[in-house]
């Protein structure tokens, strides 16, 4: 749509078009500057640009390989240390279980001679309490012989008889036998 615009005379004169890059006449400039541009960027994006960020992106890939090998490195290191401390851990323990048993050995041994000790301790105590349990019968049996010479001497007398030491000593001896 052309707008009309009047000249001082009164002509009508044809206006421009609107928007210069649907004007046919001037698209063969358009084209040319639009290749011509086109090849420009192209060649400072392919000269400069890529390559710059090809770059980065291979220093990052390098990096992520380096980065990976070294935590296969660690990791492998790892594995290793946690397997040395397993064995230690094993070592310690079967050390351990060798300790307690040299030890039990040694108080086993220690309780032994303490138990024959105290065993003949005892047994001696036991040998004298015998002897001294046997000193006591043999005394308490001298005294229950000679308690019962006098009380059978006081009731034969107090009765009215008359029994003579011997008699006595004999009837209190078979009575105590059986």
């Amino acid at each position: 749509m052309a707008t009309e615009t009047h000249d001082a005379a009164g002509h009508v004169a044809d206006a421009a078009p609107g928007m210069p890059q649907l004007d046919f006449s001037t698209w063969a400039n358009q084209i040319f500057w639009l290749v011509v541009t086109l090849v420009v960027i192209y060649l400072v994006l392919s000269r400069v640009a890529l390559p710059r960020i090809a770059a980065v992106l291979a220093e990052r890939q390098g990096t992520i390989t380096n980065d990976i090998a070294a935590a296969e490195d660690l990791k492998q290191k790892a594995v290793e240390a946690e397997e040395a401390y397993n064995q230690a851990l094993a070592d310690a323990r079967n050390e351990a279980n060798n300790i307690i048993a040299a030890t039990k050995t040694d108080i086993q041994k220690d309780l032994d001679v303490a138990l024959a000790k105290a065993d003949a301790e005892i047994a001696a105590k036991t040998a004298e309490g015998e002897k001294a349990i046997a000193a006591i019968r043999e005394g308490a049996l001298e005294s229950v012989k000679a308690v019962a010479k006098d009380t059978a001497k006081e009731l034969v007398t107090a009765m009215g008889g008359k029994a003579d030491a011997k008699t006595i000593t004999a009837a209190v001896t078979a009575r105590m036998k059986g």
